[in-house]
């Protein structure tokens, strides 16, 4: 069977996102453009790697090729959660990011999990043969969008051990710089770093 390659020349919206409580939430990244809706699965690090990867290739598009971009400390536009029901078209196994100049946009790819180890040319690219594959093409300010966003749905998660800086959960952790001791720590007595809000 041939794969599936979703393309989104000019998506509505593409954003990261989460379903579940802090310390058990799945990570999601869902792209629509008119009536079609896609929804992939991933792991909390690789959607944060692709926004940092997201974030460089702009720096190296404007140091390349003079391309104006937005600032970096763009405010968020889109807050709102997953649209609902997520429906998971596939967890994703490898990601791929380009520049297509023509265009002047940041290009996503996204490819489903295989058994098989993955022949790196299918990336960016349209042959019959790999795994199903979701492909967004984001101007500048929605690539910057995008980066802001998964930036905020990141953090959002657990508080950080004063000690550690592993994940608290409620009802604190075992701290390996307590020599394992049970430390219940009062997350009311935590205070997040002042974000200017």
């Amino acid at each position: 069977m041939s794969r599936a390659i979703h393309i989104f020349r000019s998506p509505d919206r593409f954003v990261a996102g989460t379903v579940g409580e802090p310390g058990d939430r799945a990570f999601y990244l869902q792209v629509s453009q008119d009536n079609r809706l896609v929804s992939v699965l991933l792991e909390k690090q690789q959607v944060q790697i692709l926004a940092e990867r997201i974030g460089a290739l702009l720096g190296e598009v404007h140091r390349r090729f003079g391309a104006e971009l937005p600032p970096t400390d763009v405010a968020v536009d889109d807050l709102e959660p997953l649209q609902m029901p997520v429906d998971v078209e596939f967890r994703v196994g490898t990601m791929g990011l380009g520049w297509e100049a023509d265009a002047g946009a940041v290009v996503v790819e996204l490819l489903a999990v295989t058994e098989t180890p993955l022949d790196e040319s299918v990336v960016l690219d349209d042959t019959d043969e790999g795994p199903d594959t979701v492909r967004v093409f984001l101007a500048p300010t929605e690539a910057r969008q995008f980066s802001a966003r998964t930036e905020l749905i990141v953090d959002a998660g657990r508080p950080p051990c004063p000690l550690c800086g592993r994940p608290l959960d409620p009802a604190g952790h075992i701290c390996a710089r307590t020599n394992g001791y049970h430390r219940g720590i009062d997350l009311n007595d935590l205070q997040k770093p002042d974000d200017g809000q």
